[in-house]
C-alpha cells in the first residue's frame, strides 16, 4: 500500500456474510449498534439496500500479511446521494457542469443513518491512515470519483484530514445525562418557564392516550405492522421516498433483540404513533417516527421525553435524536459538532470543495455557538436561562 503499509491487502465484498459476524464485531465492538454486524445484516437481507436502491454494499476488509481481519469498514457504491445526509449535490453538479462524472462514488456510511459513530474499524495496531490510503488506491483502481467517509468520529476525521483528505462539520442536538436521578431532576435545572412548558407539553400530549416503552420480544408483528403504516406516513408527509423496506422493522426486531426500543402510543386497542431507538453501550439512538392522526406535543413526548426517561433509568450518558431540529434545543438537546471526510480525484474538484469547506466550517462554528446561548439551563445560581 501507498503509506508503506506494504504487508496489508485489501478486498471489497458485495454482501456482509462474506465477512464473518463474529470477526466483523471483533473490531466493530458493542458500543454503537449501526455498525454490528446484525444491523448492515438487516439493511442487506431485508432490500433496503442493493438491488435498484442504488446503494450497492462493497464492504471493506483490510488484512495482515498472516491473513488475520485488521479492519473492516462499511461501503457502498453509490449513483446518486439521496440518504446520506451529508449534502454534496452541488459538487456533483460542479463536476459535471465542468465535463466530469460525479457518480459512482463510494461512501463509507450507515445507509440512511445519521448517527456519529465509528465508520474505519480497525484493531488497534492499525492507523485509519493506512485503511483510508486503501479506500483511496481502491477508489482509484475503480475509477470512482471520491470517497466520503460520513458521520465518522472526530478521531478518524482528524487522522484522515492529516492524510490530505478533506473534513467537514455539520451539527446534531444532543442530550447529556449529569447524572439525574429521574426526570423531574432534569427538569429542576431548567429556567422555570422551560419546566413549565414540558411539563404542559407532556400532560396534552398523553392526554387520552396509552403510551408504553417496549424492548425486544415485547415487540410483536402487529407493533412493526403499525410502526411500517406510521414511517410511511412520514415519508409520505415529506413527499420523499421510503429507503427502509417493510421486512426491515421485523427483522431488525429479531436479530437486534434487547437494543430495540420501540415508544408506542395507543388511542383504545389503537396504535396511532410510534418513535424507534436503539440502544448502545452508553447512549440512545432515536431513528424513525410516525403518527396517525394529529397529536399536539406527541412527537416531542415519544422522540425526546421518553427518550429522556429511558436514559435515565438505564444510566446512560445521552439521548442522540437525529438530524436537524432547532426545537430540540428548548427540550435540552444542545448542539454538537459531527464529523465527516473526503477524497476527491478531480484536483480542481478538490481545490473548489476545500474552500468551501473552510468558508462553511467557520459558519457553522458561529452557529453552534450562537445555538449554545439559547440553552434551556439555567446560569448558576440563578433562576434565568443560559
Amino acid at each position: 500500500m501507498a503509506d508503506g503499509t506494504p504487508a496489508f491487502t485489501l478486498s471489497t465484498h458485495r454482501s456482509l456474510a462474506e465477512i464473518g459476524a463474529d470477526a466483523w464485531d471483533r473490531l466493530a465492538g458493542r458500543e454503537n449498534p449501526f455498525v454490528s454486524h446484525a444491523f448492515l445484516g438487516v439493511l442487506e437481507e431485508s432490500g433496503s439496500v442493493g438491488g435498484r436502491s442504488g446503494w450497492q454494499p462493497m464492504h471493506v476488509a483490510l488484512r495482515d500479511g498472516a491473513g488475520g481481519l485488521a479492519g473492516v469498514a462499511p461501503a457502498y457504491g453509490k449513483s446518486h446521494s439521496y440518504g446520506e445526509y451529508v449534502f454534496d449535490q452541488g459538487w456533483a453538479q460542479a463536476l459535471e457542469r465542468a465535463g466530469g462524472e460525479y457518480y459512482p462514488k463510494l461512501q463509507v456510511a450507515v445507509p440512511f443513518t445519521p448517527v456519529p459513530g465509528p465508520r474505519l474499524l480497525l484493531r488497534a495496531d492499525v492507523s485509519a491512515a493506512a485503511l483510508g490510503a486503501g479506500l483511496v488506491e481502491l477508489s482509484r483502481a475503480l475509477d470512482l470519483s471520491s470517497v466520503h467517509v460520513t458521520f465518522c468520529g472526530a478521531a478518524e476525521a482528524q487522522a484522515l484530514g492529516a492524510a490530505g483528505w478533506l473534513t467537514r462539520e455539520g451539527m446534531q442536538f444532543h442530550w447529556e445525562n449529569r447524572g439525574y436521578a429521574d426526570f423531574e431532576a432534569f427538569l429542576a435545572e431548567l429556567a422555570s418557564r422551560k419546566r413549565k412548558a414540558i411539563r404542559r407539553e407532556r400532560a396534552e400530549a398523553g392526554a387520552g392516550l396509552e403510551i408504553r416503552t417496549l424492548r425486544g420480544p415485547e415487540i410483536g408483528a402487529r407493533e412493526w405492522e403499525a410502526f411500517w403504516g406510521f414511517y410511511r406516513a412520514t415519508v409520505d408527509r415529506k413527499w420523499g421516498g421510503a429507503y427502509l423496506t417493510r421486512r426491515f422493522f421485523p427483522l431488525l426486531g429479531e436479530r437486534l433483540g434487547e437494543r430495540v426500543v420501540l415508544m408506542m402510543a395507543w388511542q383504545g386497542r389503537e396504535p396511532v404513533a410510534g418513535a424507534l431507538n436503539l440502544m448502545g453501550a452508553d447512549t440512545l439512538y432515536g431513528r424513525n417516527w410516525g403518527c396517525k392522526g394529529d397529536w399536539p406535543f406527541l412527537h416531542f413526548e415519544l422522540c425526546y421525553y421518553r427518550a429522556i426517561d429511558f436514559a435515565i433509568a438505564h444510566g446512560l450518558a445521552r439521548v442522540e435524536a437525529g438530524a436537524q431540529g432547532m426545537h430540540k434545543i428548548q427540550r435540552g438537546y444542545l448542539p454538537q459538532p459531527t464529523h465527516s471526510a473526503h477524497w476527491i480525484a478531480h484536483p480542481g474538484l478538490a481545490r473548489a470543495v476545500a474552500g468551501f469547506l473552510a468558508a462553511e466550517r467557520a459558519e457553522v462554528a458561529a452557529e453552534r455557538a450562537a445555538l449554545a446561548t439559547l440553552s434551556p439551563f439555567r446560569r448558576a445560581g440563578t433562576g434565568t436561562e443560559g
